[in-house]
């Protein structure tokens, strides 16, 4: 069975039948399947129904509240809408929060350097257009290749779009576990200690775990030597390796509605926890204006395509008590 056809019979044992639904929605609903390219067993589509009434009036509650002032960010309905919170984390979010077995350096933060003021790595040209997962807890993969990806690009100029089939298939000697979760610094580990990595282009992306390891030494696009961490929940030590090294790889807790929904705006949470479940890519940080006050922000580069987020990215904000734990697990590869 798929975890999407498990979690449908789940959801049909536990609810047996339907609330009514509202008939008001009915163009909103055929709208939203035909933008998403949802189709459903004639059984299934009033319990999917249900839930993305629930979630679009959550939504709509939300957005109402921050017009009120309540809020300094948005939501939106998107192509997670049929799914409830427990089956999103469950399919989504597949960072796995274990120390691994093999201890990394420390990332050493400069006592005398002043970082920039602010820092995008996508304006130079260090990272890839916006990926999506799927429904497989590959977001550690993600975020491992999005590291690599602009390591590649400070080493030789050029921006390869690099393999997380190839990670998903290949590292589970160390720990990781495909599409049901897995850590980044195991994934750098495999690099190193697989001698590379292939592009998406030799390794295409399937979202699957029933492949055998694939990895084609001739056709290497990107080799990393060492890993470094950064020292738990030091968010000033975050923004001197994002300056100075690149885009980093982290760890946010992102099982909370609003983090699924996100749509634009600085997030912030007092639901989101220090318990992180979801690899992304802080790519840089920033401030905004908020009412004649400087926000600062984290520029994080997420793997739930660009109908996610500001295109596929979340402003999360920086320099408060580590909002949703953005640095309770950063890491990077070095050469």
């Amino acid at each position: 069975f798929s975890a999407m056809a498990v979690l449908l019979g789940l959801l049909l044992a536990l609810l047996g039948c339907t609330m009514a639904l509202d008939p008001a929605l009915d163009e909103a609903w055929e709208g939203w399947k035909s933008f998403h390219a949802k189709e459903y067993p004639r059984e299934a589509e009033p319990i999917r129904r249900e839930v993305w009434e629930k979630n679009l009036r959550r939504i709509q509650q939300h957005n109402w509240e921050q017009s009120q002032g309540q809020h300094s960010f948005r939501l939106a309905m998107n192509h997670h809408g049929d799914l409830t919170e427990e089956e999103f984390n469950q399919l989504l979010n597949g960072f796995t929060p274990a120390w691994q077995e093999e201890p990394a350096l420390l990332f050493q933060p400069s006592k005398t350097l002043k970082t920039p003021v602010e820092v995008d790595w996508r304006a130079k040209g260090y990272v890839t257009p916006v990926k999506n997962q799927g429904h497989c807890g590959s977001c550690w993969a993600f975020s491992a290749t999005g590291a690599l990806e602009g390591l590649v690009f400070n080493r030789t100029g050029k921006l390869v779009v690099l393999s997380e089939q190839n990670l998903i298939d290949c590292s589970r000697q160390l720990g990781n576990a495909g599409c049901r979760g897995g850590f980044m610094t195991r994934a750098f580990q495999y690099v190193r200690d697989n001698g590379g990595l292939n592009s998406e282009h030799v390794y295409p992306y399937t979202g699957t775990d029933t492949s055998g390891c694939r990895y084609n030494p001739r056709d290497r696009a990107a080799n990393c030597s060492a890993v470094r961490m950064v020292a738990q929940g030091n968010e000033a030590a975050l923004e001197q390796a994002v300056a100075a090294v690149g885009p980093v790889s982290v760890a946010v807790d992102a099982s909370g509605f609003q983090f699924h929904f996100y749509k634009s705006g600085i997030f912030s949470s007092v639901f989101c926890s220090q318990q992180v479940n979801h690899g992304m890519l802080a790519v840089g940080y920033g401030t905004s204006q908020d009412h004649g006050r400087n926000v600062s922000y984290w520029i994080l580069k997420n793997s739930w395509s660009e109908l996610w987020g500001e295109q596929g990215y979340i402003r999360l904000l920086k320099g408060a008590n580590n909002q949703c734990g953005v640095a309770n697990q950063a890491s990077f590869p070095v050469l």
